[in-house]
């Protein structure tokens, strides 16, 4: 006891020494919040992440690709809930939504969704996770909907070379969820290892929006009973760490299903 109020007597009376015990004392107490921040954060991580997802949710919303240019023509009648206030039309929406299931073992794997019809959800519109495309939906409830995932043996997306815009099928042959498969790329492309892959245009009837990070050239093989290439793509997506996903709706494709069902058939 006659030590500490001796302590205390010196640290109050005395400038220097007062200095040093205030630098230790604010050593030990950044120390401590250091501590305590990195906790309090750990536990803040959910909170985090959804304001991220809703964040990122917005910017796609406000991204040029999600919105056409109009028609400099005469228009007769326009549904206004699709134009922005400098005249384009938004082609694309975006919502944020949280993965509660995913299988990725199966030859058909499916992903749970927290979102459903309720919150704007609707069959076939686009899964994109962070760094890549996802799969598609399938099956909607009131709160949740059930996706198609890339790794599934009926899924197929049309996708294209970065470099040279050439297009095949996307799919996967059901066995190594790192990898899928790109179909009928021409000979006469000159791709390389490494190559970029993204959706095509021919990806809007599935709602993606063109451009879209697939992943990159890992093999080339030659189908030596056509002109065409088969080339193993790693994926951009990990499957196996999905925990937030951006839906996608194209806002013009029923116009377009119904303009191409009305197409002569010959």
């Amino acid at each position: 006891m006659l030590e500490g109020v001796a302590i205390y007597f010196l640290v109050t009376y005395n400038k220097s020494q007062q200095a040093v015990f205030a630098g230790v004392a604010n050593e030990v107490t950044g120390k401590i919040s250091e501590q305590y921040n990195t906790i309090e954060y750990y536990f803040h991580l959910k909170q985090t992440n959804e304001a991220l997802a809703s964040e990122n949710a917005r910017l796609h919303n406000q991204l040029a690709s999600s919105f056409e240019n109009p028609d400099t023509g005469f228009t007769v009648k326009i549904d206004s809930t699709k134009i922005d206030t400098v005249g384009k039309v938004r082609k694309y929406r975006f919502l944020e939504a949280k993965v509660v299931n995913n299988s990725v073992s199966d030859e058909n794997n499916y992903i749970t969704i927290h979102r459903g019809a309720l919150q704007g959800v609707n069959e076939n519109m686009a899964v994109i996770g962070p760094d890549g495309i996802v799969g598609k939906i399938i099956s909607v409830s009131n709160n949740f909907s059930l996706a198609m995932s890339l790794l599934n043996r009926k899924s197929k997306v049309s996708a294209m070379l970065q470099r040279g815009f050439y297009s095949g099928d996307l799919e996967w042959d059901g066995s190594n969820p790192s990898y899928l498969t790109l179909r009928k790329i021409p000979k006469s492309a000159q791709v390389k290892k490494g190559d970029t892959v993204l959706t095509s245009n021919i990806s809007a009837r599935l709602s993606f929006p063109p451009g879209l990070m697939v992943g990159t050239v890992a093999e080339i093989s030659a189908d030596q009973a056509s002109n065409y290439y088969n080339l193993k793509i790693k994926t951009a997506t990990n499957f196996y760490s999905l925990q937030y996903v951006y839906l996608t709706e194209n806002l013009l494709l029923e116009e377009q299903l119904k303009l191409e069902q009305k197409t002569p058939k010959d």
